[in-house]
């Protein structure tokens, strides 16, 4: 019994972790970290390693209850999620707008009674093993079910973020109206592709003079050697997107408008 709830403690960690790092790697929006604990609690500089910090922390031991029955991982949990749920009270009461962050980006709705509820729970549920002689893999693979699905059905009950999920797949909103990913994303997506290759080597310079959004695509604009303008377009949706290029000589420009230059 004591080690029932190991498996959903361990699990809620690493999706923890991975959320976090998924957030600061996606750069989504500018100041969108402004709006997440605990980077919302500490200057613009550092929310950054505030958030890779809490990632790294929960990783470590998520690790720990694992592969080892140590108390320092174990009270280590309890500690951390007594924490978190001093930060929620602080969130709570000096930033009622900011989210928890606890699931990334997915937790940016306000801090409510359910989320510090939550954290609650996982103190009380991180308490529950500190004596528990079994390790977190043993638990895995021999599971008190009774237990492990009265855990789940509660955390379930106390995550707002299950209905942010559900929210965002019925309502998805068109892809020109969501926020894309940031620019530099784009272009490592684009560097990463077949057709950037076929045409890097006629290009002047590796860095765009330019770069735009319309619709779905981002557009980046490079000088190749014979001074003509090569266009790649970058779809902005899906883990491996569409690019596509044109390249617009000189005698092609005399047809246009003059170009202004579009900022970033």
């Amino acid at each position: 019994m004591l080690a029932s709830q190991l498996p959903l403690l361990i699990v809620l960690l690493v999706l923890g972790t991975i959320a976090k790092v998924s957030t600061v790697v996606s750069g989504r929006e500018p100041g969108a970290l402004s709006r997440l604990g605990p980077a919302v609690l500490v200057p613009g500089r550092m929310q950054v390693p505030a958030l890779l910090a809490c990632a790294v922390g929960e990783l470590v031991l998520a690790a720990g209850l694992l592969v080892t029955t140590h108390p320092l991982f174990r009270w280590g949990t309890v500690a951390f999620f007594a924490m978190s749920t001093y930060v929620l009270l602080e969130l709570r009461r000096r930033r009622p707008d900011a989210g928890c962050g606890c699931f990334g980006e997915v937790s940016s709705a306000p801090v409510g009674v359910r989320s510090i509820g939550r954290t609650v729970l996982l103190t009380g549920m991180a308490l529950m093993t500190v004596w528990a002689p079994a390790t977190g893999w043993a638990a895995i693979t021999r599971p008190s079910w009774m237990y492990v699905a009265a855990g789940v059905a509660l955390l379930a009950l106390l995550s707002p973020e299950i209905e942010e999920l559900a929210d965002r797949l019925r309502y998805r909103a068109p892809c020109e109206q969501r926020p894309g990913p940031a620019e530099s994303v784009t272009l490592s997506r684009l560097r990463s592709s077949g057709t950037w290759r076929a045409y890097q080597a006629e290009l002047a310079t590796p860095e765009p003079y330019d770069s735009w959004r319309e619709l779905c695509w981002r557009f980046f604009a490079f000088r190749n050697r014979d001074d003509d303008d090569v266009v790649f377009a970058v779809y902005l949706s899906g883990r491996r997107p569409a690019v596509r290029v044109a390249v617009v000589g000189g005698a092609d420009s005399e047809s246009l408008p003059e170009y202004t230059p579009v900022s970033a």
